[in-house]
């Protein structure tokens, strides 16, 4: 039988915090995807992963949705990326004015995160059934009913967010063809 998260998260609340190992097993590759896509490097997004995962075992006791707890999740990974991307960019200023005379490189997206830049920049409801189907390997089945939605949704989401991502990597492609 497939425990939901509703099962693992009232196990945590219950006095068996070492059930949260559950969630992490299910949620961290979409959370390494999505913040690949947000940071633009495999390592900031391990670490801010790490971090988000650590804030959500913490602060599981405020969750008031049990069943809300992927888009939670997500919420905390995204400030958790937003503070990370905050003190990189103060780094690079302190060393923008440690060596005037060198021009600091600009962090450019690596083609390998070309299509987790285009998955963050989805809306976040069609963020949340892609990364679920594709980095999550869940079902369209499952996706409805971790999401509590009608199956044909779900399909019709997964088929504009393709639409979307198609537009958005083809996009990318002809800018970088005309520099």
């Amino acid at each position: 039988m497939l425990e939901t998260d509703t099962h693992y998260i009232e196990r945590c609340l219950d006095g068996h915090p070492d059930d949260f190992r559950y969630l992490v097993r299910r949620y961290q590759a979409v959370l390494l995807a999505h913040l690949a896509g947000k940071l633009g490097s495999r390592d900031d997004a391990e670490e801010a992963a790490q971090e988000s995962l650590v804030r959500a075992y913490f602060k599981i006791d405020t969750l008031k949705k049990p069943e809300s707890f992927f888009p939670w999740l997500l919420g905390i990974a995204d400030r958790v990326a937003k503070e990370q991307q905050r003190k990189r960019q103060i780094q690079r200023q302190r060393e923008v004015v440690r060596s005037l005379s060198e021009e600091s490189p600009s962090p450019e997206l690596s083609q390998d995160y070309a299509l987790e830049a285009a998955v963050a920049q989805l809306p976040d409801a069609y963020k949340q059934v892609i990364l679920l189907r594709y980095y999550g390997d869940h079902s369209c089945n499952q996706i409805a009913s971790r999401l509590d939605m009608p199956l044909g949704t779900v399909t019709k989401m997964l088929s504009r967010a393709y639409a979307m991502l198609r537009d958005s990597l083809q996009q990318g492609h002809a800018v970088k063809e005309e520099v």
